[in-house]
């Protein structure tokens, strides 16, 4: 039993060994643990508890990863960590842990106490801000215990995406001096930002350059990516809503990445310098807005993959080369701004792969290029003014020179135009003295023409008169045919106006109200009473009301059946007036009717007076009518 328990004990101590403990020496005021110098075990399943963590058996499980990257990292599960400290009684300093990485979603620590319990502490960007132990962008656990002993901390890590497992152990005055020269930095970044974005609208508001305004979008996406990144916004801006933690990254990156491809078209003038490449920056715009929104509703664990932004950045750079080599001076500023962007990735590439060993500067290599790019792209705006105003100075100097070379022209021109003039005069005169004889001539000739033309309009005129008695007196004696016919009637409108003047030819008389006042109708002809508003069309009562063919035609039909032609048959008639057979016997069915009703009142028209059979009697002419007959009777 004594060899068996020896061989545990020193087991035990290998074991103790291959950890490295921290002490906490007040000569040392801090200590960075990297991942790959720590002792964890990754739980895949999100299954084991605290209790089956820190039993005794389970502590051979803890490893050290000297090849752990941090590419390595395992989203969603859940890692265990544990950190041996040696405390001292005699410390006269304050101590505590720190989590670097302020995107965390989940940090539970088991701080252990002095009668051997753990305190349980929660945090992480899933938590509210307020929930903190101490109201700090990153994630810190005061160490409170003064006695000279050794203690296990335990940390379970989970996210849903990377996250950066390093661990500072530092004391409280160390850490708030580390923390103060942190947010002054973050003050004049930030500050940066907002003086650079107030100077560019006020440019902007000097010029009504839109490409200003771009910049400062572009400027604010950025301010807002990098608050969202560092965990500033989520301290000042959201605190109460950690469910904006996952999506403020991705959507500030994006907000980024558009406004960044906006600005280069504007800025370089793609359109005109590099027509091929603005086509390419509309689609990336379209892409990666597209891709934006695959992300949102689809898969927003996507949101922080940043890798694929270099595609747009990649774009952008070589564009800025393209249209510098081709000429365009206000693109050297643009390339160096992106340049040094690029640079700021690639060293936190680096620092990402652990390839550079991580320190404060490395770490914030990508702020520091943004504060580089924002200035080169501000002298870039500046130097593009510059430019244009060199070349506009240009221009006027060259107008200027132009100008006074046109003056000199224009003096010489003027003298020559001058003796030109003199000498035009002169032949003027002598050709409006022929122009006037010529006016002379013209008009004498115009007015023996005007009189024979008045005499030629008298003539036209008897003739037509001559032509018009003759038409009626074969109306009286024969029987027209349909193209002798449309010499009286050739059209609707003379139609019309003929039943105007006949249906009306003793004034207007409204049949609802007896009215004799009217104004025009809502049809060409009719007339509407001014008292009940009654419309009264052109052809109400009369024989022509609701027929569906020309009225010029039902003219010629009716007159055919007053003067009671028998030459013509239904069907030869309908073929000359281009009309179905039924159609015309049923019109001419209605004037024979008509004509019955005339000769029942001892009144038969004739070929002279066939209009007669036109007027159809309204309701209360009718009345009138049989109110008579009774008299009479």
């Amino acid at each position: 039993m004594r060899w068996v328990l020896g061989l545990l004990l020193v087991l035990a101590a290998g074991r103790l060994a291959a950890q490295e403990v921290f002490v906490l020496n007040d000569s040392v005021p801090e200590r960075n643990f990297m991942p790959y110098e720590l002792t964890f075990y990754r739980d895949a399943t999100n299954s084991i508890s605290f209790w089956q963590i820190s039993a005794h058996n389970f502590s051979n499980r803890f490893q050290q990863h000297a090849a752990y990257q941090n590419k390595d990292f395992v989203p969603d599960a859940s890692y265990w960590i544990r950190l041996p400290i040696r405390h001292y009684a005699h410390s006269r300093k304050v101590w505590m842990l720190e989590f670097y990485d302020q995107t965390i979603d989940y940090i539970e620590a088991y701080v252990p106490q002095m009668d051997g319990s753990y305190q349980n502490v929660v945090m992480g960007d899933k938590q509210p801000f307020r929930q903190r132990p101490l109201r700090h962008k990153n994630f810190e656990i005061v160490l409170d215990i003064k006695a000279d002993t050794m203690m296990y901390y335990y940390f379970r890590v989970q996210s849903h995406a990377f996250a950066d497992l390093r661990i500072g152990v530092r004391s409280a005055d160390r850490f708030i001096y580390y923390a103060l020269n942190e947010y002054f930095l973050f003050g004049m970044f930030y500050g940066m930002i907002l003086i650079i974005s107030l100077y560019n609208f006020l440019v902007y508001l000097a010029i009504k350059e839109i490409k200003n305004i771009y910049y400062i979008l572009y400027i604010l996406s950025v301010a807002a990516y990098a608050m969202s990144y560092d965990g500033v916004g989520f301290q000042y801006l959201w605190p109460s809503h950690p469910e904006w933690n996952d999506y403020a990254v991705g959507v500030t990156l994006c907000s980024v990445i558009l406004w960044s491809l906006v600005f280069t078209r504007r800025f370089l003038s793609t359109r005109a310098n590099a027509p091929r490449l603005d086509r390419w920056l509309m689609w990336m715009i379209g892409l990666r807005s597209a891709w934006f929104v695959v992300e949102i509703v689809f898969l927003p664990h996507l949101l922080t993959y940043r890798d694929i932004e270099i595609i747009p950045l990649s774009l952008i750079f070589y564009t800025g080369i393209a249209v510098w080599n081709k000429g365009y001076r206000p693109a050297r500023f643009f390339v160096m701004a992106y340049g040094i962007l690029f640079f700021g990735f690639f060293i936190r590439a680096l620092v990402y792969f652990n390839i550079l060993p991580f320190t404060t500067p490395l770490h914030y290599s990508l702020h520091f290029s943004f504060v580089v790019e924002m200035l080169l792209l501000t002298f870039a705006m500046g130097d593009r003014i510059h430019i244009l105003k060199d070349m506009r100075d240009r221009a006027l100097r060259r107008i200027i020179h132009q100008h006074e070379v046109n003056m000199q022209l224009k003096d010489k021109v003027t003298r020559e135009l001058e003796e030109k003039v003199r000498e035009r005069t002169l032949e003027l005169h002598e050709k409006n003295r022929l122009l006037e004889e010529t006016n002379i001539k013209v008009e004498r000739q115009s007015y023996e023409i005007n009189q024979i033309n008045s005499l030629l309009d008298l003539d036209n005129w008897k003739l037509k008169n001559s032509l018009k008695e003759v038409l009626n007196e074969r109306l009286l004696e024969k029987t027209m045919d349909y193209r002798q016919f449309q010499t009286l009637y050739p059209d609707t409108l003379a139609c019309y106006r003929f039943l105007e003047s006949l249906k009306w030819q003793e004034g207007f008389h409204c049949r609802k109200c007896g009215n004799e006042k009217y104004f025009d109708g809502s049809q060409k002809f009719a007339r509407r009473c001014t008292r009940c508003g009654y419309n009264e069309s052109i052809t109400a009562y009369t024989i022509f009301h609701s027929i569906k063919f020309p009225v010029e035609k039902a003219f010629y039909i009716a007159y055919l059946a007053v003067v009671g032609n028998k030459d013509y048959t239904l069907e030869a008639l309908a073929a000359q007036l281009d009309l179905r057979v039924n159609t015309l016997w049923g019109f001419k069915h209605k004037v024979i009717e008509r004509l019955l009703e005339l000769e029942a009142r001892g009144r038969r028209p004739h070929a002279s007076r066939w209009e007669e059979v036109i007027i159809d009697q309204g309701p209360a002419d009718k009345r009138l009518h049989l109110s008579t007959t009774k008299t009479v009777g």
